[in-house]
Formats: structure tokens, sequence, C-alpha cells
């Protein structure tokens, strides 16, 4: 994935991870973070390149139920 990519998509998951309830935020962190429970935009930071497709569909699909 190229470098403009992998930014837009840490963007969006840091935004929409912001809107999030602190449960889901925390069930992201469980599933990404590999032990690593900091703040939820150092866990976005630090996730592999190839996991950020898979991320920005579910955290998409929790929004979705939000609305």
């Amino acid at each position: 994935m190229n470098t403009k990519l992998q930014d837009f998509a840490r963007n969006e998951l840091k935004s929409n991870l912001a809107l999030c309830t602190e449960a889901e935020q925390h069930f992201f962190k469980r599933m990404y973070a590999h032990g690593n429970l900091g703040s939820i935009n150092d866990v976005v930071d630090n996730m592999p390149d190839e996991k950020l497709d898979r991320a920005m569909q579910q955290v998409e699909r929790t929004m979705a139920k939000h609305e």
C-alpha cells in the first residue's frame, strides 16, 4: 500500500474511532494493539499496514450502527 493511502487510512481510522464509545475503542485495541492498550491514536499509528483495510471495514460497520 502506498504511503498516501496508508496515511489516509490511519487518519480516517483515528477520526472515526474518536466517535466510537470507550467500549468499542477498547475492543479495537484488543484486536490490533497486541497488549499495548495505550491511546487509540498510538494503536492506529503502530498497526501493520496490511491490517488497515480490514480495520477500516470494521470501524465503518461500527459507525453504521451508530446511525
